[in-house]
């Protein structure tokens, strides 16, 4: 993004533009530096885990353990592409790629919900086979297995939360999720483990698998439907479009906005662009610095670009 602040003031034809762009802030630096730390923490938790279970899985012959590791190096492989977009991420903007490289976090979390569906999809077909004819399992070693990978789940996702936002951030909500999923099927191998140790119910392993694998697809669906919207340029949600237009037209001097475009250039980074109709002989300048002002302010929007004129100016119709 361009750090200058760009003025065009035509007197004669009353036509001001704005360009107004500021580059990321500390606290914006400071949050993708947590996100970082967060992922790295999570990322060394799982592949060790994901190791662990491949060998003890060959030293046991256990299926169990061999199916598990493959399951936990599939989050590690999302976890680390999460880590590589929020790098990427970094990469200064050049004349063709004019706001940087930012969308490659929402490309990852776009890609990190996918497989979280692939994952459900992978659990609930095994889960179908199991019902068919549901195998005897070794109980007692499947929950120490489980206790095991949930304390490591918990730390993973211990990590994120604290170094990082994964509420706000897309991304690291994606790599959350998959931390999450992995502990939601711990938590239900401990319960079913338990309930097969004590009744011999082995229908009720595929039964916990089918629950955790809805929860997965629901979490999924969500980071996949936020990914697309913020890719279609919609409007942020925490941001009212209706509520911005009006406080703008709500400035002295402003008659009317049109051409108003709120979008999410990634998480965190929101932009507007807008014209604003000012009366004849206003001072533009005023009015621009009042709406500068107020999506900075009230909505939090410091990446903006605002056309003020008067209606004098004509524009061809266009499809918008």
């Amino acid at each position: 993004m361009d750090h200058k602040h760009e003025h065009e003031h035509q007197d004669h034809d009353h036509h001001d533009h704005h360009g107004h762009s500021h580059g990321l802030g500390h606290q914006h630096f400071d949050a993708r530096s947590g996100n970082k730390k967060g992922l790295l923490i999570a990322l060394l938790i799982t592949a060790c885990i994901a190791v662990l279970e491949f060998f003890g899985g060959l030293f046991t012959n256990s299926l169990a353990l061999l199916s598990d590791s493959g399951h936990m190096l599939s989050d590690t492989s999302s976890l680390l592409f999460s880590l590589f977009a929020i790098w990427f991420a970094a990469r200064p903007a050049s004349g063709r790629k004019t706001y940087g490289f930012y969308r490659i976090e929402i490309l990852a979390a776009l890609l990190n919900g996918v497989t979280l569906f692939v994952i459900a999809g992978l659990i609930i077909w095994e889960a179908y086979q199991r019902f068919l004819n549901p195998p005897t399992v070794s109980s007692n070693i499947m929950i120490v297995i489980a206790i095991i990978g949930l304390i490591a789940n918990l730390a993973s996702a211990a990590a994120l939360i604290k170094k990082g936002d994964v509420k706000g951030n897309v991304n690291l909500k994606s790599a959350y999720l998959h931390v999450l999923g992995d502990a939601l099927g711990s938590v239900g191998a401990i319960a079913a483990g338990i309930v097969m140790s004590l009744f011999g119910w082995y229908i009720f392993d595929p039964i916990i698998r089918v629950f955790v694998a809805l929860l997965i697809l629901r979490g999924a669906w969500g980071v996949i439907s936020q990914s697309v919207h913020i890719l279609m340029e919609g409007t942020p949600a925490s941001i009212d479009q209706v509520e911005v237009k009006e406080s703008l037209v709500a400035i002295p001097g402003v008659l009317n906005v049109h051409d108003l475009h709120i979008w999410t250039i990634t998480s965190g980074m929101d932009a507007l662009s807008c014209h604003l109709i000012i009366e004849e002989g206003h001072d533009s300048q005023s009015v621009l610095q009042a709406a500068i002002t107020i999506l900075e302010k009230t909505f939090k929007i410091s990446h903006s670009t605002i056309q003020v004129e008067t209606s004098l100016i004509q524009h061809e119709k266009l499809l918008v």
